[in-house]
Order: C-alpha cells, then structure tokens, then sequence
C-alpha cells in the first residue's frame, strides 16, 4: 500500500473490483464545486469506477480539502481511485471536467429565478477553465442547467456537443420509475422521455412511451388498468420541488446521472440520454435554446439528437419550452 500526503491524493494498490478500470488508467475528471451536489458527484464518480483520478476544485479551499479526506476513507474499501484538490491547472489534461458550483435552489424558487445569480459564477469558472483546456468535454450541472449550459457554451466557445447539461435526464428517471411502479415492471423495461427544459415547462413525451415494447396505453389496456397521465407528470416534474421543501437540497439523484453520462463518454458506449445542449439553425425556432432532446453521446460528447417524432401537442408545448428558454438566455446573457 501507498500513502501520499492526506489532502493531495490516497492511492492503494490491490486487485481492482471493476476489470475495465484497467483501460481507464491515467484518465482524470476534474469536478468545480465541493458543495453537495459536486461532493455527491464525486463520490458516486468514484463508486463507479469512471476514471483513475478525481480532482475537486471549489472557493472554499476547507470545504474542498474536507470532501477530499472523507472520499479518501473510502477508497480504502472500494477502488484504486486518486481523491485530491487541485487548482484550475488540473483542466489542461482533464478527460471531462463538471461544472456543479452556483447558489443552491431555495424552497420555494424556481430554478429560472436562479439564472442570473449563478450565471457570473460560472462565466468566471469557463474563464479560469479555458485559460488551460484546449478542447475539454465540459458537463453542466449547475442550475438552472439549460440557462447554464448556454452560458458556457457561449463563454468557452467550444463546439456545443462538447457542452453538455444534465437535462431532463433527472426528470426522466423520475418518470420513468413512476411508471414502473405503476406497472410493476422493472424500470429498465420502461422506454419513455421527459423533454424540453428541466423545469416549469418540461414536456413529458406519452405519445412514444413503451414498455417491452409496446405502446404504454396498449400495455395499460392489456392488463385492464387505468393510468393518469397527467398526474404522473406532474409528480415527476414536482419531484425536486418536494425533497428540496423536506431536506432543503437534492444531490443524489443527479450525482449518479453526472456519474453516468462521465462513464458513457468514458467508455465511448454511444447510448441514449435527454441531454441538454445549445440547439444550431437545423432546429428552426429552437435554434440558440439549450433544451433536452435523446441524444447519442460518445468520446467526443454529444454525436447526434434524434428527432424523435411528437404529437401535436407535445411539439407545441416543446415551442413554449424552446421559446422560454430562450427569452431567459437572452436575459441573462443579455
């Protein structure tokens, strides 16, 4: 076993749980924010075995050097994985780098009221990130993350599949465990979409919702059960309202959706998530409008969205959620 200094990186050396930790030796993630969403990240970076070495930056030095010590502890259970803190430096040769910090959401606040707080913050953060980062994979969770992706995006100038925001990936988790529960099937049997802005006008997309593969309102007619739609979808879009009003901050849940949209680039898996990035003009009136649409996403970040086919009701309300995204990014990029 090895000791470095505690503080600046732990390593132990034994047999490696997870055999494919061995294609990702020397690969870095580095994560802005030692709050607890970017604390949750981490640590569920590190149960899964993403990369060989964690980076925390964050202001506060105390609260990214205590992070550091309490993940340290863990690996000694879990996995070769490096834990330190780190300057901005570290994003030279950071695999991807996650941006978390901003001011948490308040009871009662929607994450649109957040914008223009959170979005000086993370103008200086791609600022300092840029100043060493040539090319990065730069993934958003900060909130409100659609605003935010598009304040990156366009503070970094990187190419906007290298900007990613977390999306609708929470909301559509939340769905889709909604709908299993309702039918008692496993989750994974669950093909549906949240889409369109990780808020007040996210648009849940029934119209292509399966289950095994059939259509979920065949599924429901087969096994001779009704379903309220509509009050499913609000209970998912009202989801982090709840657990914020009961516990104050939401952390876990979208720490494992950063963990695995890190191990999908990683690993180069090209699978299907609703990400947000900065639509282009092959969008028409979405163009300029960081929302949540499927997208295949690889090394590179995101490789293609698909244009996945709405009813006339969803497409309308994807317009008012293109459109009210849009007026925000607006304002507050101004």
């Amino acid at each position: 076993m090895k000791n470095s200094q505690r503080g600046r990186g732990i390593i132990f050396q034994y047999r490696m749980v997870g055999a494919h930790m061995s294609s990702l030796k020397n690969s870095k993630i580095v994560v802005v924010g030692a709050g607890h969403v970017g604390e949750s990240v981490a640590f569920s970076l590190m149960l899964k075995e993403v990369a060989s070495e964690l980076v925390m930056i964050d202001v506060d030095a105390e609260r990214a050097e205590g992070s550091v010590f309490d993940m340290e502890d863990a690996t000694a259970f879990y996995s070769e994985t490096t834990v330190r803190t780190g300057s901005y430096q570290e994003c030279e040769n950071a695999d991807i780098i996650i941006v978390t910090a901003g001011i948490a959401r308040k009871p009662g606040q929607t994450r649109l009221d957040l914008a223009k707080t959170n979005a000086s913050i993370v103008r200086s953060i791609t600022t300092n990130i840029m100043e060493y980062a040539k090319n990065p994979i730069i993934l958003v969770v900060s909130n409100p993350v659609d605003v935010m992706t598009a304040v990156i995006q366009e503070a970094s100038k990187l190419p906007v599949g290298r900007v990613i925001g977390t999306g609708t990936m929470l909301d559509t988790a939340r769905l889709r465990r909604l709908i299993s529960e309702e039918c008692e099937v496993a989750v994974t049997d669950v093909n549906a979409y949240v889409l369109g802005e990780h808020g007040d006008t996210q648009v849940a997309v029934w119209s292509r919702a399966t289950i095994g593969g059939e259509n979920l309102k065949g599924y429901f007619e087969c096994i001779n059960k009704d379903l309220d739609f509509e009050e499913l979808a609000k209970t998912a879009k009202t989801s982090g309202a709840t657990i914020i009003k009961k516990k104050g901050a939401t952390f876990l849940g979208i720490a494992m959706c950063a963990a695995r949209i890190c191990e999908i680039i990683m690993r180069n898996e090209h699978a299907i998530l609703p990400v947000a990035h900065v639509l282009d003009a092959s969008y028409g009136e979405w163009q300029g409008a960081a929302i949540s649409l499927p997208s295949v996403i690889g090394k590179d970040g995101i490789v293609r969205t698909i244009n996945i086919k709405l009813s006339e009701e969803e497409k309308k309300a994807m317009d008012h959620s293109a459109k009210t995204l849009k007026a925000f990014k607006d304002d507050v990029i101004g």
